[in-house]
């Protein structure tokens, strides 16, 4: 498991890191809320450990960003608030588990094993490349947490893309698989959905993610 721990005590982060580490599972340590969001918004993480009593944002904020943004990385809440209101609104805000302070070690890796193994279990809903999330549930697509707004047809487009994230795709492979047409190779109507589409994802944000490949495609680079 690759794990982000989200933790703001020195003392219990560097405890968490060491012990996981030790443990064989590679581990991020964000001592805020603001840098754990931004870490587990932009990076692929198997889990993620994180305390409610936080800096810059609270735990709470935290993971409804994350699954507002489209982030469906397990969580474990780890926090000494520990009374059923506090596990419901934990489990209620997007939590797949609530482990209590003060916690035996063995006991917080067993349940980090077991909310991964129940997410690797269903089939992914969610498809992301780098900053752009694509919910196929609700059609739901964001970058940075920034909703994009798609026809159907971009939606189509960039799904595509997406699931051949950083390989070329041609003219051919787009044409074919959003149309079912054959492919005659004067048309351009992939360029002008391509366009479209470029406009909205990249409209605003320093680095373009769909890139021209000059006579073979095109790539999203993430």
């Amino acid at each position: 498991m690759e794990l982000l721990i989200i933790e703001d005590d020195q003392a219990l982060g560097k405890a968490l890191q060491r012990g996981l580490s030790e443990a064989g599972h590679p581990c991020v340590w964000e001592r805020n809320g603001q840098s754990g969001f931004e870490e587990a918004s932009t990076q692929r993480f198997d889990a993620i450990v994180l305390d409610l009593m936080l800096p810059d944002l609270s735990g709470m904020e935290v993971i409804s960003r994350l699954r507002q943004a489209g982030v469906r990385t397990p969580v474990l809440m780890l926090t000494a608030m520990g009374s059923v209101e506090n596990r419901v609104d934990g489990l209620k805000a997007g939590a797949d588990d609530y482990l209590v302070k003060p916690f035996a070690f063995p006991e917080l890796l067993a349940r980090l094993e077991a909310i991964c193994r129940r997410a690797g279990d269903r089939p992914s809903t969610t498809l992301q490349a780098g900053p752009l999330s694509l919910d196929l549930t609700n059609r739901r697509v964001t970058r940075d947490a920034t909703e994009i707004i798609l026809t159907p047809t971009e939606f189509s487009l960039l799904e595509f893309l997406m699931r051949y994230a950083g390989q070329v795709v041609t003219r051919k492979m787009l044409c074919e698989h959003l149309w079912e047409s054959d492919w005659e190779g004067v048309t351009n109507v992939v360029e002008v959905h391509i366009n479209r589409l470029r406009g909205k994802v990249d409209k605003g944000f320093s680095t373009p993610l769909i890139q021209t490949v000059r006579g073979r495609g095109y790539v999203l680079k993430a």
